[in-house]
Formats: C-alpha cells, sequence, structure tokens
C-alpha cells in the first residue's frame, strides 16, 4: 500500500512528537508545536540526580508510544501469518513490555503520574491500521510503526546525552535499544517505504493539543500494566532486560 503525503502527513505524525509539560503530576501539554524554552529547567531534585521538564517529558512519552504500539504489536499477531510480520509483533509485545515496567518503576521512584490511555492521534494510529486487511494491514502496520521509531531517535540520544538523572539514563539506553530492534525487525519484513517513512519523519503535520495530548488517569485508577505474554517472556531480543540496578547519584 502506498498512502499518499497527504494523507499519512495527518495521521503519522506522532514519533516527531516533543513533549512539553507543565506539572509534576501529570502533564498538561504533550503538543507537537509547544517548544518550551524551560525544558532544561529543573523541577526536582531526586537522589538519582536532577529532573528537568526533558527528563520527565522523556518517561511521559516512551509510556504513551507502548500505549499503541503494544496494541499494534497484539494485532499484527492476530492478523499477520508472514514470519517475518509474526517476528515484529513478538518483538513489539516484549520491548515495550520490558519498557513499560522500567518507566512504570522510574515514575514511582521520581514522582511522575504516568498516562493510562494513548492519546487520540496515537489511538487513531492504531485504528488506521485495524481499519486494512491482508497485505494491506501488513504494509500500513510497518510504515506507521518505522515512521514512529524512527522519529524517537534523536530524542532519545538528545536526553541520554545531557540528563543528570541516573535513572532517566537507564530508561534512555533501553530504549535506544528497543527502538533499534524493533527498526531491524520491521525493516525484514521487506514492506518499509522509506521515501514515505523519509517524508513522514521530516515533515510532520501539525494537530491541535488535544489530539497529542494523552487523556489524564482518572483519580485512584490502577496503573495500566502492558504484560508481555507467558510465551515470550524469554525471548532474546536487542534491547535488555532492565537490571533495576541504578544507583544513586554521587
Amino acid at each position: 500500500m502506498r498512502i499518499s503525503r497527504s494523507t499519512a502527513g495527518t495521521a503519522f505524525v506522532g514519533g516527531a512528537m516533543i513533549l512539553t509539560l507543565t506539572a509534576l503530576a501529570y502533564p498538561a501539554m504533550l503538543g507537537v508545536e509547544n517548544t518550551a524554552t524551560s525544558q532544561d529547567r529543573i523541577i526536582a531534585n531526586t537522589k538519582y540526580g536532577p529532573l528537568t521538564e526533558a527528563d520527565r517529558d522523556f518517561v511521559v512519552r516512551v509510556r504513551a508510544a507502548g500505549l499503541w504500539e503494544y496494541p499494534l504489536g497484539s494485532l499484527v499477531l492476530q492478523r499477520s501469518t508472514a514470519p517475518a510480520m509474526k517476528e515484529a509483533g513478538e518483538h513489539l509485545l516484549v520491548g515495550h513490555g520490558r519498557l513499560d515496567a522500567t518507566c512504570r518503576r522510574v515514575s514511582q521512584e521520581l514522582g511522575i503520574t504516568l498516562p493510562n490511555e494513548p492519546s487520540p492521534q496515537q489511538q487513531q494510529f492504531v485504528a488506521t491500521a485495524e481499519g486494512t486487511t491482508g497485505q494491506e494491514f501488513d504494509s500500513t502496520a510497518v510504515n506507521i510503526m518505522r515512521m514512529a521509531h524512527g522519529s524517537i531517535f534523536p530524542t532519545v540520544a538528545k536526553i541520554r546525552a545531557n540528563t543528570r538523572n541516573s535513572l532517566v539514563r537507564q530508561l534512555a539506553d533501553q530504549t535506544n535499544d528497543t527502538v533499534l530492534d524493533h527498526i531491524s525487525v520491521l525493516e525484514k519484513t521487506g514492506l518499509v517505504n522509506h521515501e514515505q517513512v523519509t517524508f513522514q519523519q521530516t515533515n510532520p503535520a501539525k494537530l491541535p493539543q488535544d489530539q497529542t495530548t494523552p487523556p489524564p488517569p482518572q483519580p485512584g485508577a490502577p496503573v495500566r500494566v502492558l504484560e508481555i505474554p507467558e510465551d515470550l517472556k524469554d525471548l532474546e531480543t536487542v534491547a535488555p532486560n532492565p537490571s533495576y540496578g541504578a544507583q544513586p547519584a554521587g
């Protein structure tokens, strides 16, 4: 399937989002057009090192990515018959399941409230793929996910280079490994339209803030867990299982 640039530009912008939060408890703003000048501002001093707005944004962004890419991985396993697609679906479930466990632990340590649902825009990513069948489904799902994973690389690198928080640093390392693993298995399917993906990564559509912001969790609601299926828990991927051994900053 070859998606038009105008349609794809509207639907596939999510991976290129730059997140900005205005409250420690929950992000009030996650808009792509909102590039706050205070990203380096320290919002909390923790035993793991200072926590900046950019650090907090990154934790929320990794969590939000899993909330739509994990369900799409499940859909791939349900619908696809190609072995390479099955492999990609398995890696998505395992990678985001492991990242989610780290995000939840980091959020507890640093006092960051996580969303329980993806943004309307991210929900549309899943709906776009869900509305197709057969080879069209495979191609649509692969290219949406390849765009999203490719777009987050610059953010991961910037956080890893600049953060002084050891927990955020650990999450950035794990995210980098996971993204690279997912890009590799997605490209292994042979379905990536590199021209389309490059266009989407470099020309993201601008959407209203309410479309790019995950809804806040309901008061008292338990944190949603992205469980790794029992038969996949030992799956070997480039992304390692977190050691949970981060040490307080010296």
